[in-house]
């Protein structure tokens, strides 16, 4: 197994990936150009991990200039249970350190209870004072 930057020429083996995973929501709108953007906006923090030249795993990272973001972390059934979320997550904090990024704040399902265990119990806390909102703009 070994851990690289996403590139824009990833998108259909991660958008398989992340299609194929339970608890990853993907809209309509993330298409290749989006991630391309994404990506060009985020450079370095995002990451998948192959075997061979399998992705077998995928992270989204991302930050506003004060918060870091993790999206669409997504681990193949067949490699689960290895450390590679872990490791996955690892490299893109790493990098939104170096921008000076200090905290970070994750999406998961409520309904998700396998993505929240890994959450809580790589360190990360539910937020209770908050409630996420959203409008379209389009």
């Amino acid at each position: 197994m070994r851990l690289e930057p996403l590139q824009s020429t990833d998108y259909d083996d991660v958008e398989k990936l992340w299609r194929e995973s339970d608890g990853v929501g993907l809209r309509a709108d993330e298409t290749r150009d989006w991630l391309a953007r994404y990506l060009e906006r985020n450079p370095g923090m995002s990451w998948l991990a192959r075997d061979g030249s399998d992705v077998i795993g995928a992270v989204l990272g991302g930050h506003d200039g004060r918060r870091g973001y993790l999206y669409h972390l997504a681990i193949a059934a067949s490699h689960r249970r290895r450390g590679i979320a872990r490791a996955l997550v690892a490299a893109s904090l790493e990098v939104m350190a170096k921008h000076g990024i200090v905290r970070a704040t994750v999406f998961v399902y409520d309904d998700n209870a396998a993505a929240l265990d890994f959450w809580r119990t790589s360190g990360w806390h539910d937020r209770v004072d908050l409630r996420m909102m959203q409008k379209s703009v389009t």
